[in-house]
C-alpha cells in the first residue's frame, strides 16, 4: 500500500510540473506572441528594396578622337573636373575658318558704310541742285514772258531743270540701293557670327567635364579612341544624393504614410542600422509601368498581391562615409506611430 501511495504522489507530482510547465510555456508564448503581434502592427518590414540613386552618363557633344583622359575607375571627382579631353584640330580650324568668313564680311560692310555716306552726300547735293535749277526756272519763266529773255534760254534753263530731276532720282535711288545693302550684309554678317560662335561651341565641347560631385564608373574609353556624339563612355554617381526604393505589399500600405520614421538594414552591413523617412508612394504598382505590364483580360485571371514603390530618402547624417552603393538590397522598416 505504502508502495501504491508512493507511485501516486509521484504521478500527481509529475501532473503538477507538466500543468505549471505548460501553463508556464502557455503563459511565455502567449506574451512573445503579444509583443510580436504589436511589433508588426507599428513595424512594417520588407526585404523587396534597393538603394537608388542618380546616374550621370557622360557622352560626348560632338565626334573626334580620345587626346587625354584624367580619371579613372571608381576615382572622386567634383563638379566641373574636366574628364576627358579629345583632339581640337579640326575644330580649331573650322572655328578659325568661320572667323576668317566673318571679319571678311565686316569689311564688307565697312565698305558699303563709306559707299553710302557717298550716296548720300550725292543726294544732298543734287537735291540742293534741283533747289537752285527750280528757283532758276521760275525766274526763266517770269522773264521769258516778258520778253526779257529769248525762248532758247528759256528752254536750256527747263532743261537743266529736267536734268536736276533725273540726277536727283538717280541718286535716291542709288541711296536706297545701298540701304538694302547695308540691311543685307548685317543679316549676313548675323548668320556668320552665328556659325562662328557654333564653330567655337563644339570646339569647347571637345573638353568634358563633371556634371556633379560623384564617384567614376562604367568607364569605357582609352587613349586613342574614336568616340561618336552622344556615345556613352563612363557615368558619375553622386552617392551623397541616394535613396530607397522599397517595393511594399499593397495590404501593407493602409497605414504608410509620407513622413514616417524608418530603420534600415543593409545585407552588406548588418551590424550598422541606417535612418531615413518616407518620402513618397508612387502612383501606381510596378507592373503598371514594366515593359510589358500585364493584361488581365486576356486569360485565366490569378489574383496576385501587387507591389507598390514607396521611396525612402535616408537621414543627412546617416551615411556620413558613403558606404551604401546604388542597387545595394536593403531590408527598411517602417515605424507607425
Amino acid at each position: 500500500m505504502d508502495e501504491v501511495k508512493t507511485e501516486n504522489n509521484k504521478n500527481n507530482k509529475r501532473k503538477k510540473i507538466a500543468i505549471v510547465t505548460f501553463v508556464i510555456l502557455f503563459s511565455v508564448s502567449a506574451v512573445i506572441l503579444f509583443f510580436y503581434l504589436s511589433y508588426k502592427a507599428t513595424h512594417i518590414t520588407t526585404d523587396d528594396a534597393f538603394v537608388e540613386g542618380k546616374i550621370h552618363t557622360i557622352a560626348p557633344k560632338v565626334s573626334g578622337t580620345v587626346k587625354a583622359i584624367f580619371v579613372s575607375d571608381n576615382q572622386s571627382v567634383k563638379r566641373d573636373d574636366l574628364l576627358v579631353e579629345l583632339d581640337t584640330a579640326d575644330y580649331g580650324v573650322k572655328a578659325n575658318e568661320a572667323l576668317s568668313a566673318l571679319n571678311a564680311e565686316k569689311a564688307k560692310f565697312s565698305e558699303l558704310k563709306a559707299k553710302i555716306k557717298a550716296a548720300k552726300a550725292n543726294l544732298e547735293l543734287q537735291e540742293a541742285n534741283l533747289k537752285q535749277a527750280g528757283m532758276d526756272i521760275k525766274r526763266a519763266e517770269t522773264l521769258y514772258q516778258k520778253g526779257a529773255i529769248p525762248k532758247e534760254k528759256y528752254e536750256k534753263t527747263k532743261t537743266a531743270y529736267d536734268v536736276s530731276v533725273a540726277q536727283v532720282n538717280v541718286a535716291r535711288e542709288e541711296f536706297k540701293q545701298t540701304e538694302l545693302s547695308i540691311a543685307s550684309q548685317l543679316s549676313l554678317i548675323t548668320q556668320k557670327e552665328s556659325r562662328l560662335k557654333a564653330e567655337e561651341l563644339n570646339l569647347s565641347y571637345t573638353k568634358i567635364f563633371a556634371p556633379s560631385d560623384g564617384r567614376i564608373t562604367k568607364k569605357s574609353v582609352e587613349i586613342g579612341n574614336q568616340v561618336q556624339a552622344g556615345q556613352p563612355i563612363m557615368a558619375v554617381v553622386p552617392l551623397d544624393n541616394i535613396w530607397i526604393v522599397a517595393n511594399y505589399k499593397e495590404t501593407q500600405l493602409e497605414k504608410i504614410k509620407p513622413g514616417q520614421k524608418v530603420e534600415i538594414k543593409v545585407d552588406s552591413y548588418p551590424s550598422k542600422t541606417f535612418y531615413g523617412k518616407v518620402d513618397s508612394i508612387m502612383a501606381g504598382t510596378g507592373a503598371m509601368f514594366s515593359l510589358f505590364p500585364p493584361e488581365n483580360a486576356t486569360g485565366n485571371y490569378v489574383k496576385v498581391v501587387q507591389r507598390i514603390p514607396v521611396k525612402i530618402l535616408l537621414d543627412r547624417d546617416t551615411d556620413r562615409q558613403h558606404i551604401l552603393r546604388i542597387g545595394m538590397s536593403v531590408e527598411p522598416t517602417i515605424i507607425i506611430e
